[in-house]
């Protein structure tokens, strides 16, 4: 039972992540560069030909913010996921079962949030909005002193979902998409246009 666990666990944690990282960061060099690397906007610019930045901010803000998250989660992980492999039982002295389940949902939604925060953060820090940066600060301490109510999960997990939500839906403005098209989508229609060249 401990080896469907822990595939189970790192799918649930990892899986929509990675493929965010294979269908939008590895195919282009640049954005592996900026995932890895951090902030390195500096050496990016003295290796292009006319002194500008090849990849966009908004586009370095979801890379580095993606980049943070897998880290995140790797760290916050990986001592569990050893632990599923056994030789011990969880919940055999009355304790939840659902401990590695909810972990890695939680994981899951930390992944998220990294990514969302850090367009936040880097929209705040380019337009100086200081109360975007605020906001960035406060929702982490929120969705972290929210696992306190563990092993209440549910008293974790909800709120942190509904908060990622809310910071996806407000990255998707700030990085310049439609209102009527994030409606229209939560609606299940089509939106009216595609995607942005070079997005």
């Amino acid at each position: 039972m401990t080896l469907p666990v822990f595939f189970g666990c790192s799918f649930i944690a990892f899986g929509p992540a990675l493929g965010l990282l294979l269908f939008t960061v590895l195919r282009d060099p640049l954005r592996v560069i900026v995932l890895v690397a951090g902030k390195a906007v500096e050496g990016l610019v003295t290796l292009s030909e006319d002194g500008c930045s090849p990849i966009s901010i908004q586009q370095m803000a979801y890379v580095a913010g993606l980049g943070f998250g897998l880290m995140s989660g790797a760290f916050s992980m990986i001592n569990l996921l050893a632990d599923a492999l056994g030789p011990g039982t969880v919940g055999i002295h009355g304790d939840s079962q659902l401990y590695f389940l909810t972990s890695a949902f939680m994981t899951m939604v930390m992944i998220f949030l990294h990514t969302f925060w850090g367009i936040l953060f880097f929209h705040g820090c380019e337009t100086q909005h200081w109360w975007e940066m605020v906001a960035v600060i406060l929702t982490h301490l929120i969705v972290s002193g929210s696992t306190f109510w563990n092993p209440l999960y549910v008293g974790s997990l909800v709120p942190s979902y509904l908060l990622m939500f809310a910071t996806a839906a407000w990255a998707y403005i700030l990085s310049g998409g439609c209102t009527r098209n994030l409606l229209r989508s939560l609606r299940g229609q089509r939106s009216e246009t595609g995607p942005q060249p070079g997005s």
